[in-house]
């Protein structure tokens, strides 16, 4: 079983790459061997989307000083878990550290990062750069859903 979990909040300009990337997504027919999730800001609530899989493949925004929409095929050991003030959710580094410690075998994760351009509260709308890095996220992303093998 493979998942894919795309991380953002649409609300805050381009952290809503994950969840525009979601949503074409969501618009394909899916195989039976792949689920499909928007998991929004969930947290450390997303430890329960890597359970019951062999692979997952993350979408989100990132930040890295890099040119805006460049997208990005990260390994889940290069991504710092955050640092986030108490009473704020924590981040996908975070969550990484977070499964890595959980006794049950991790699956095969990889990440697919857009850098983002404009990111701000209440800033609704992914800048053009982002918006174009969401076609290259789906494209990139299509052999799950025209694959059949597990």
């Amino acid at each position: 079983m493979r998942h894919i979990i795309c991380f953002g909040n649409p609300l805050h300009g381009d952290d809503g790459f994950g969840t525009a990337v979601y949503q074409r997504l969501a618009e394909l027919p899916l195989p039976d061997n792949l689920r499909l999730f928007d998991a929004g800001t969930a947290g450390l609530a997303a430890l329960t989307l890597f359970q019951g899989c062999d692979e997952v493949c993350i979408v989100d925004a990132c930040q890295s000083g890099g040119e805006a929409g460049r997208l990005s095929r990260l390994l889940p050991e290069t991504v710092m878990a955050e640092v986030t003030p108490a009473g704020h959710g924590v981040g996908v580094g975070y969550l990484l550290q977070a499964l890595a410690a959980l006794p049950e075998p991790m699956p095969q994760i990889q990440i697919i990062a857009a850098e983002a351009d404009a990111v701000g509260v209440f800033r609704p709308g992914l800048s053009a750069a982002v918006a174009k890095a969401v076609d290259e996220a789906v494209a990139l992303l299509s052999p799950y859903f025209f694959c059949d093998a597990a």
